[in-house]
């Protein structure tokens, strides 16, 4: 780290070591103590985006993240600053997404003396990460910032935490005293067990109803070539957890997320490719799976393997290197999936799970439906787009009609199940193509409930010019809600919080009025036609936000499932 001045405070010094480790993006709300610290952070060369709430701005750093595997940064101050951002630490913790989160904190010597925004950052961060520090001294912040970014990328990545106190921000020592660190190598490849990548091949060669389940771990991984080549070379059927989607593509031949449940019941081999056995793939565990399902684990974590069920084989491995292996050791065996009942059965209840669902997607008559509202979305939109949703059913829903054939392109709730995560993924996404991939858009479809945890964040978008097509679909509710007429009696009422039930939101609210606020205007729709034209002309403006309120049925709801949501084990 060089520097012509004689000495150096520690702001320039924070900002000159992310700089120096390759961090680019740093999302945050600034206050004292670090009013100056975002602009030393400019001053190098760093990206700042400054948020509307600290929860945005630290799911815009995680997601930023995962979509380039380097930390982003989320700046914020003291105390309530810090609080704030711990649902979002957790959040990228239990993801597994790199992130990093400075706070500032209470001067040193105001500490214990009811000093300024006062709290013990420190310890309130660590259940929620990595690595929670603070620099003793200003010439050893280069040492902790390398150990924070090393922790949050090495090995299941997730959260770090760095604690800044006002007077170590503002003390100046001579540049000599710096201790300065080496640029972080790219974390090391852990290559498989060659025995179990045997004992692997031996039970797919074995199986009768072999299933591959694709996760977020294959994603982050950047696996998809190889995965890609080992389905198609060995046909093997395949689904994908909500952000594996696109790994491989969903309109794939041998995708069978149309006949998930089915799939799950009767595989007899499981080989999971970065996918956890909780709540998302519940818990591997009958009735939803078979009892004497055979499953083989591939996850970067040690301590992953065997969670929840006993994996027959466990690897810990780079998910590409022992894909790489795999693909190898069943070419030598000039094997193929020849389980053509199987994929047939599976199939035919593909197409008969699909006529039910495009019986939906027929009916246009108003309220709408999901799935009607889902296809007009998904027929108007470039193929190619990042999809970020969040919401009950509007993701949930969302993810089988809007699909995806690129990997890393959807962002959604996630294993922590995190309302609130969208806007702020959708501007990390939105910044991460200006830079990666200029004209490549971003979709961000949110429920009505979803989109009040951060609806503030359309400043945030227009501020910076983010072209980033919003869209809320709107059933008045948390799950759903009531209609008009059913409201205006409601409102009739004196004592509202005693009759307003607990699910219900203001109906037929005009949310993309909040665009006028800025100049912009924004679309109501409520019949196909209106959404078809508000999605086309959204995408052809690449000015800003676009914003699409779509009213549907309060009532609406997905297809009627074999098992209720969290089936209970029967032990």
């Amino acid at each position: 780290m060089s520097n012509d001045m004689e000495d150096i405070d520690g702001n320039t010094i924070l900002a000159q070591a992310l700089k120096h480790q390759g961090v680019e993006y740093v999302f945050g709300i600034i206050g004292f103590p670090v009013i100056e610290l975002g602009m030393a952070l400019q001053q190098v060369g760093l990206k700042y985006i400054g948020m509307r709430n600290e929860q945005s701005a630290v799911y815009a750093a995680q997601a930023i993240g995962y979509l380039t595997r380097k930390p982003g940064v989320c700046l914020v101050v003291s105390g309530p600053g810090l609080l704030h951002v711990t649902a979002g630490m957790a959040n990228a913790q239990i993801n597994c997404w790199p992130l990093l989160v400075i706070g500032g904190s209470c001067a040193e010597d105001h500490e214990g003396s009811g000093g300024f925004q006062e709290c013990n950052q420190v310890e309130l961060s660590r259940p929620y990460c990595k690595y929670s520090a603070r620099p003793p001294s200003a010439a050893l912040i280069p040492v902790h910032v390398e150990k924070a970014i090393r922790y949050a990328t090495y090995g299941r990545p997730g959260a770090a935490y760095l604690d800044f106190p006002a007077n170590l921000l503002s003390i100046r020592i001579p540049v000599d005293k710096i201790v300065d660190k080496p640029i972080i190598s790219q974390p090391p490849i852990i290559f498989p067990d060659i025995q179990n990548i045997e004992s692997t091949a031996e039970l797919l060669i074995n199986a009768k109803r072999p299933l591959i389940i694709i996760g977020k771990g294959a994603a982050y991984g950047r696996a998809e070539n190889s995965i890609r080549h080992f389905i198609g070379q060995f046909g093997l059927p395949f689904i994908a957890t909500p952000m594996g989607k696109g790994v491989v593509p969903d309109e794939h031949s041998l995708s069978v997320a149309s006949a998930r449940t089915y799939a799950l019941l009767n595989a007899d081999v499981i080989l999971l490719l970065g996918a956890r056995l909780n709540w998302i793939l519940h818990f591997g565990k009958p009735p939803r799976f078979d009892s004497n399902v055979k499953f083989v684990q591939i996850d970067i974590s040690a301590e992953e393997l065997h969670n929840s069920q006993q994996a027959t084989v466990a690897i810990q491995a780079d998910m590409h290197a022992a894909v790489n292996a795999l693909n190898v050791c069943l070419t030598k065996k000039k094997w193929k999936n020849l389980r053509n009942e199987w994929l047939n059965k599976l199939k035919e209840k593909c197409l008969s799970n699909k006529k039910y669902v495009e019986s939906m997607m027929k009916d246009t008559s108003v309220p709408l439906n999901y799935y009607t509202v889902f296809q007009h979305i998904y027929d108007n939109i470039p193929k190619d787009c990042i999809i970020v949703s969040e919401g009950a059913n509007t993701m949930d829903i969302g993810r089988a009609v809007l699909l995806n054939n690129l990997p890393r392109h959807r962002l959604d709730a996630g294993t922590f199940g995190t309302m609130g995560v969208g806007l702020g993924f959708a501007i990390a996404a939105a910044l991460w193509c200006q830079k990666y991939e200029p004209g490549k858009r971003v979709l961000c479809v949110e429920g009505d409930s979803a989109f009040g945890f951060s609806g503030m964040e359309v400043e945030t978008m227009v501020r910076y010019k983010l072209p980033i097509v919003i869209i809320v679909v709107n059933n008045n509710g948390i799950y759903g809600g009531v209609d008009e007429s059913t409201w205006s009696l409601v409102q009739d009422s004196k004592n509202l919080t005693e009759i307003i039930p607990p699910n219900c939101l203001s109906v037929n609210t005009h949310y993309e009025n909040m665009l006028t606020l800025f100049g912009r205007k924004g679309y109501f729709c409520s019949t196909v036609e209106q959404v078809s034209n508000a999605v086309k002309k959204s995408f052809m403006d690449t000015s800003g936000p676009s914003f699409i309120n779509i009213m549907i049925n309060p009532s609406a709801d997905r297809k009627p499932q074999n098992f209720a949501w969290l089936t209970e084990s029967k032990l």
